[in-house]
């Protein structure tokens, strides 16, 4: 595939932005009427296949957790993801973007993820209402370099 290709399918399809695989299991976490159809739709068409949800019993390569400010512990739900996936597996965490109901803070995430012992290496827009963040555990982040 050209630069140009690669460029115009990151735009059509967000989940290319992601760094999804094909073949990769994503685990999908607190899924609602509110997440972006368009992200997950591009996820499933990357990696080949449709995402599991929480009764999923083996692990995954990357954990898809759609998290709001009312959901709960943030680090509680980190530390469950954890987990959920390989070891130098990816969390990719879905928050409401700012001003949106169930925003969570940026410093609040960052703190989390550090008490959960992930690193967060990337920050994305990943929709029109949602920002998503990847964090790595710090055998994953090495490896990733």
């Amino acid at each position: 595939m050209s630069a140009t290709a690669d460029h115009a399918e990151e735009r059509t399809n967000p989940a290319s932005r992601l760094g999804f695989e094909p073949g990769q299991v994503v685990q999908e976490i607190g899924y609602d009427d509110d997440v972006e159809l368009e992200l997950r739709e591009g996820i499933e068409a990357t990696t080949g296949q449709e995402l599991v949800d929480e009764d999923y019993d083996d692990v995954a390569d990357v954990v898809l957790l759609w998290f709001r400010d009312e959901d709960g512990d943030l680090t509680d739900a980190l530390v469950d993801a954890i987990g959920l996936i390989e070891d130098g597996g990816t969390v990719w965490l879905m928050t409401p973007k700012t001003g949106r109901d169930g925003y969570v803070e940026p410093s609040d995430i960052n703190e989390a993820a550090q008490t959960a012992g992930l690193a967060q290496t990337k920050s994305i827009s990943a929709g029109k209402d949602w920002t998503g963040s990847r964090l790595v555990t710090p055998k994953g982040a090495k490896a990733k370099r």
